[in-house]
């Protein structure tokens, strides 16, 4: 069910998951269909720049992931709901999409293709799985921590952990006292969910290996050596993996930058 929104051509709607949970999303444009897939403590919203940017040659088409947003969170959580909840997009879309996913969000569409989900191309920006097994302890001890806070409902603390490895020195104070630290409070209870899509964090090659589509793995040039590293990585494992540098960007990448790659790679131009 979709209700247009007055002040664009964006319509909204929602879907049901196939445990019930209702997964709402947002739409802009026509043609083929595109779904892009946020990463931590991202919604919908958050992917409106890059979505405007596309919606000229794509239906695209943006959704809230479970907890988060307009969308449910039927409990118990487990990473095959957010795969049920991504192939009800699909389905929406018309059956297939191209689907690009950002970090987490890369990670999950990763599997969801490994699980079957009808992709027609898949792109993913810095999926953080991590290859150095120094990382993956780090990882497991962050995860921990986060799963300790939470199930202590210190919500305020697992985001400012979180967003320690995250932020610029200085700039989580004037965050914490903004307006928008209660709503990334109330999406931080999905940071653990963020870390089960990632498993261990190794990077799943065998997994990988299931992955039918066409794949480009997408990093910054200005990222850290282990998230170029991991990238790298992804992008060998997948049969049909390509890996592309974008010269200047980071894990934020602008998305002036990201649109007009991810247009050529679904266009079949690049």
């Amino acid at each position: 069910m979709e209700k247009p929104n007055s002040t664009s051509s964006r319509t909204r709607g929602t879907v049901k998951s196939q445990d019930g949970t209702a997964i709402a999303y947002e739409r802009r444009g026509d043609g083929p269909p595109l779904v892009l897939v946020s990463g931590a403590l991202a919604t919908a919203a958050d992917e409106a720049p890059l979505a405007s940017l596309l919606a000229h040659r794509f239906r695209v088409i943006s959704y809230d992931r479970r907890g988060r947003g307009g969308s449910g969170d039927t409990a118990p959580y487990a990473v095959e709901r957010e795969v049920e909840d991504l192939a009800a997009i699909v389905e929406e879309a018309g059956g297939s999409a191209s689907v690009h996913g950002t970090s987490s969000g890369g990670a999950l569409a990763l599997e969801a293709a490994a699980a079957g989900l009808p992709m027609v191309q898949l792109s993913v920006y810095e999926p953080p799985f991590v290859t150095d097994p120094a990382g993956r302890e780090a990882t497991a001890a962050h995860r921990s921590r986060l799963e300790d806070l939470l199930a202590r409902d210190r919500r305020g603390d697992a985001l400012e952990l979180f967003l320690t490895d995250v932020l610029a020195p200085g700039v989580l104070g004037g965050l914490r006292r903004s307006p928008l630290w209660a709503e990334l409070e109330a999406l931080a209870h999905t940071l653990v969910y963020d870390h089960a899509v990632l498993g261990d964090a190794r990077v799943p090659a065998e997994r990988l290996r299931e992955v039918t589509a066409r794949v480009m793995v997408v990093d910054g040039g200005a990222s850290p050596s282990w998230q170029r590293e991991t990238v790298r990585a992804v992008s060998e494992a997948l049969p049909r993996g390509r890996h592309r540098t974008l010269t200047g960007q980071t894990h934020e990448v602008a998305p002036h930058v990201l649109a007009p790659v991810l247009e050529g790679f679904f266009a079949g131009a690049a």
